[in-house]
């Protein structure tokens, strides 16, 4: 009797004490379950509908319109509840609600990417070769090149005439356009190739896009194949090749966003990091009604490459904006800055049980264990991260549990084998407080990136408790 009364104070104490890790999919009601796939149906349809960073701004700006928000003029007063958006050059958006109190006491952000690994073309992109028509490519991003060939592709950009006009490319994605695909060897003459490491397998210079082969029937012209596919170009969008020079044209996966599993709890799709933060962040700024405090979702552009460039974080747009509003208010726009609390939304990688050797289990991210906080990231000796402070850290983890947010945490990957960035380095370099707080994603940076529904829901549920 003593033996058993010793076990259950034991029990007792190791449930007050001990972490117990279990999946969020043991923990929440069928309820929340079907908050989460309904919620899931619609981020499905922003992946279709926004796979550059382009048509992400364009996507959100109208859902922003249909939820009351309007453009934000520099300059004019603004009262509490009022909803407006700073289109920063087409790639790049600010979404705002004004708080009931004063902006001196710090605004609340999320800060979230929509540009994803992909392939961009060169600007002098089209040739024939064996009277095939293909284009040139230059990888965008971290990518895994073989992971690239023999998959339908579309095509999505804009191109900038020399008169200063502009047309909207994006062909492959409706079911009657045609797709584009980069083509590999059989296995029957690869002996050469399959002797080069994983990595080079496929070399950028060999990411070529295959776009025609029906030649231009002319005896007088040469390169047939391509006068061909420029022609068609030419009657569907009014170019010329040396239009090319002046484009943002982006090859990415031409499929759909897909359920993943005969549960139907996972999604599949391209474009995945980071839209699966992106997309939680707007929906939890549209949700935002007459908030305490003045908040702000930001989508920003090129974190995959450094956020470089007037559209990335590294840039000074978001600072601008604040020094806007506090110049509006009154307001000494340090003070608003050291004063504000950010969430950098960006995904983090989620144990893959055919490779979990690459993770350490203790403090790795799983799919279907909610959203995942970081501390940190970087790379080797934590490189190029933020390290959050241990305070902060502390305020959102209790934001998370005072609304009922299934959370757990994260890093990417063993200590001297992983590593990675994100845009809270940059937001920290702004003197403001910042963690990374994102989605766990399975085959991250590839064609078709894995994510559980219950995270994304999750996700939005943790950004509206941190804004609200």
């Amino acid at each position: 009797m003593s033996e058993e009364k010793e076990k259950s104070v034991g029990k007792a104490l190791q449930e007050k004490l001990l972490t117990n890790r279990r999946s969020g999919l043991l923990r929440v009601e069928a309820d929340e379950l079907a908050k989460a796939d309904s919620f899931c149906e619609g981020y499905m349809k922003f992946l279709d509908d926004a796979k550059t960073e382009r048509e992400a701004v364009t996507a959100a700006i109208a859902l922003a319109e249909n939820n009351g928000f309007m453009p934000y003029e520099v300059g004019k007063a603004y009262s509490a509840g009022e909803k407006v958006y700073f289109n920063v050059r087409g790639k790049s958006l600010i979404l705002c609600v004004f708080g009931k109190n004063s902006v001196e006491s710090g605004v609340k952000i999320l800060a979230a990417h929509i540009d994803s690994p992909r392939l961009d073309l060169k600007q002098h992109p089209l040739y024939e070769s064996t009277e095939f028509a293909l284009l040139k490519t230059h990888y965008y991003g971290g990518i895994r090149k073989y992971q690239w060939v023999t998959i339908p592709l579309a095509l999505h950009g804009v191109i900038f005439k020399a008169d200063g006009s502009c047309v909207t490319v994006n062909i492959g994605e409706d079911e009657n356009d045609p797709v584009f695909c980069v083509t590999d060897l059989l296995p029957h003459l690869a002996q050469e190739q399959s002797k080069r490491t994983l990595a080079e397998g496929i070399k950028g210079e060999e990411l070529n896009v295959m776009i025609g082969s029906r030649p231009f029937k002319d005896d007088d012209v040469s390169e047939k194949v391509k006068l061909n596919v420029m022609k068609i170009l030419n009657e569907k969008y009014g170019v010329i090749e040396d239009d090319f020079v002046s484009a943002e044209l982006e090859v990415v996966p031409a499929f759909k966003a897909k359920n993943v599993g005969l549960d139907c709890g996972l999604i599949g799709a391209y474009g995945q990091d980071d839209r699966v933060c992106a997309y939680p962040a707007l929906e939890a700024i549209l949700d935002c009604d007459n908030p305490e405090d003045t908040v702000i979702t930001v989508l920003t552009d090129k974190e995959e490459i450094g956020s470089v460039g007037p559209t990335g974080l590294s840039s000074a747009y978001l600072r601008h904006f604040i020094e806007s509003v506090a110049d509006m208010a009154g307001v000494a726009p340090y003070t608003v800055i050291k004063n504000s609390k950010c969430l950098s939304a960006d995904v983090t990688a989620a144990v893959d049980p055919t490779f979990s050797d690459v993770c350490e289990s203790k403090n790795a991210s799983y799919c279907g264990y909610g959203i995942a906080m970081s501390k940190y990231t970087g790379s080797r000796g934590k490189s190029g991260c933020n390290d959050a402070s241990a305070e902060f850290v502390a305020y959102v983890r209790s934001v998370f549990e005072q609304d009922g947010v299934i959370w757990q945490t994260g890093e990417l990957g063993r200590v001297d084998l992983g590593g990675g960035g994100t845009v809270a380095a940059y937001v920290g370099n702004m003197d403001m407080e910042v963690v990374d707080v994102g989605v766990p994603v399975l085959c991250m940076h590839s064609p078709f990136e894995i994510t559980s529904k219950l995270d994304v829901y999750m996700a939005y549920k943790g950004f509206s408790a941190f804004i609200k």
